[in-house]
């Protein structure tokens, strides 16, 4: 692998997200703020207690999901589709670098600003509630991961998007409604039996359930299935980004 053309894609894109430090960073972490403001004071002092954890401690890896999912997927989109669209991604598929150091370098750029977010919301946390984590590795790993897999996932949306509208549609349309119905402000066992098999189909809800049992020891399904999951969901996510750079599919079309 040529590690001078990742370095420099990934240093390159490292610098854009700190020219723009107000859009990159302050404002999801003053947006995600007003959430442990509203939900963890306002009401969180109407709830007592989610399965033995305070409700203001309990949203806090729902809130850090919601943020690192979406920031993965829009960095890693935005990345990718600029070239696009100016042109310069002909000069980057001709020059000798590989589909994966490609990948690696905008990926890794992408992952690396959603956890940058991710911690700094987390540190962020800590003025609001009282947070134990359980298990500081697997937190960490779990982190890790889904920064990761929605990088490549944003990766492949900007491979596909035709437009910049179409940058935001996955995004806010489908990632953000999943995250509020996977169980990121409530526990799925507060729900009805039949919505509880319902949101069972919604993938989101093993990467913050895996995450949360890291803070607090308990979990809405089992931990090796949130892995099972989260390994299954960056599987498909490479598949397919393989199978677009080996047709060339929106990218020399």
């Amino acid at each position: 692998m040529n590690l001078n053309a990742v370095l420099t894609i990934y240093m390159f894109e490292m610098r854009r997200f700190f020219r723009t430090l107000t859009q990159s960073l302050i404002s999801p972490v003053l947006s995600t703020s007003l959430y442990f403001v509203v939900f963890g004071a306002a009401i969180g002092s109407r709830i007592d207690e989610v399965e033995g954890v305070s409700y203001g401690a309990f949203i806090v890896p729902g809130l850090i999901m919601l943020s690192v999912m979406t920031q993965a997927t829009s960095n890693a989109s935005f990345g990718i589709y600029f070239p696009k669209f100016i042109g310069t991604i002909y000069e980057l598929l001709s020059a000798p670098v590989s589909f994966l150091e490609i990948v690696a370098g905008y990926v890794g750029a992408a992952a690396t600003k959603a956890l940058f977010i991710g911690v700094i919301i987390l540190i962020t946390a800590f003025f609001f509630v009282d947070i134990q984590i359980a298990h500081p590795f697997a937190m960490i790993a779990f982190l890790v991961l889904t920064c990761v897999s929605f990088a490549l996932l944003g990766f492949i949306i900007g491979i596909w998007a035709g437009n910049f509208e179409q940058l935001q549609l996955i995004p806010l349309l489908v990632i953000t409604p999943l995250v509020f119905l996977g169980g990121s402000f409530y526990s799925i066992s507060m729900l009805p039996p039949v919505w509880q098999t319902i949101t069972l189909f919604n993938p989101v809800v093993y990467l913050i359930s895996g995450f949360r049992w890291s803070f607090f020891g308990t979990a809405d399904v089992g931990i090796g299935i949130s892995l099972f999951a989260i390994a299954l969901f960056t599987g498909i996510c490479l598949a397919v980004i393989w199978w677009i750079f080996r047709t060339g599919w929106r990218i020399r079309q």
